[in-house]
């Protein structure tokens, strides 16, 4: 019968080994913890790496492709036949599927898609005040047919607004600024018709291209805008419209509707026009109405 072997005697406590691998694990834990404090937050890059991998981890589901995508470009690295329901940092390249034909891929971005969703709506409003304004035309052609028939105003629609020319036959006497008896029921009628709508008005004096130099007016700038101030003086006194919704302009010989190479021409440039801005409580900037015509001024 052998004899059993006795077990050596273990020594108490822990072995040496176990001391310098506790000291190597500090030592790793201090260094990722320096690592992480030296590094910088790139947030842009946070969100990209974050795309690509929701994309890569199928979050996002994507169409699997049967045919070769029919691109232009190979430097695309991201891929899918199928336009995103939700726009990533990424700017991912997709092909539309609803039209086989097309050979190049969709690069249309949000962006693109805002900056003409926007163009739309301004066309849109464009159109529609265009067509308010020659609805706004006819009915104050309607209303203004005696003085327009003869001869003693004019009704005109631009895109914006619907303008008034008061032209000098039978309004102001030559180089004067004081309105004529026999004009002022025309005037105190378009007051009545201006009094029924909304809005701010414009009224701009012209004159022809003659200097003017008198006691009572210096030049041209003083005539025009004393022909204005005259209109409005007589629309507050008379046609009771509030003050705060009009606007005198003086343009002088600046904004001529014809050239200045006859008296009649002239006479057309010599008036006062009042342009009713629709539905707009302030002042706008006013285009020149000459600019709606083909006219070249001689210089």
């Amino acid at each position: 019968m052998s004899e059993e072997c006795e077990c050596p005697v273990c020594e108490e406590g822990l072995p040496p080994w176990l001391a310098t691998f506790a000291d190597l694990m500090s030592l790793l834990m201090c260094f990722f913890v320096l690592l992480l404090s030296f590094a910088e937050m790139d947030v842009l890059k946070y969100k990209q790496v974050a795309g690509a991998m929701k994309m890569a981890f199928g979050v996002q589901r994507d169409v699997i492709a049967t045919e070769i995508p029919k691109g232009t470009s190979v430097i695309a690295q991201q891929y899918s036949p199928g336009k995103p329901i939700e726009v990533t940092p990424l700017e991912i390249m997709r092909e539309q599927t609803t039209d086989t034909s097309k050979t190049n891929l969709d690069f249309t971005d949000s962006t693109t898609q805002n900056d003409q969703s926007l163009a739309q709506a301004e066309a849109m409003a464009a159109e529609q005040a265009e067509k308010m304004a020659q609805e706004e035309a006819e009915e104050l052609k309607e209303e203004l047919a005696d003085a327009i028939g003869q001869g003693l105003i004019e009704v005109e629609a631009f895109a914006d607004r619907v303008l008034i020319r008061i032209r000098e036959k039978g309004s102001f006497g030559s180089g004067k600024a004081n309105l004529k008896p026999d004009f002022e029921p025309v005037l105190l009628q378009i007051a009545q018709v201006l009094n029924q709508r909304d809005g701010h008005f414009i009224i701009s004096g012209h004159t022809d291209d003659i200097p003017i130099e008198t006691k009572q007016f210096r030049s041209n700038w003083d005539l025009s805008a004393k022909r204005a101030a005259t209109v409005v003086h007589f629309f507050i006194q008379n046609g009771a419209i509030d003050p705060e919704r009009m606007e005198i302009r003086a343009h002088s010989d600046n904004l001529p509707l014809v050239p200045n190479d006859s008296w009649e021409n002239r006479a057309q440039n010599r008036r006062v026009e009042i342009s009713v801005l629709h539905g707009n409580t302030e002042s706008i900037k006013v285009d020149s109405p000459a600019d709606n015509i083909d006219f070249l001024k001689e210089k």
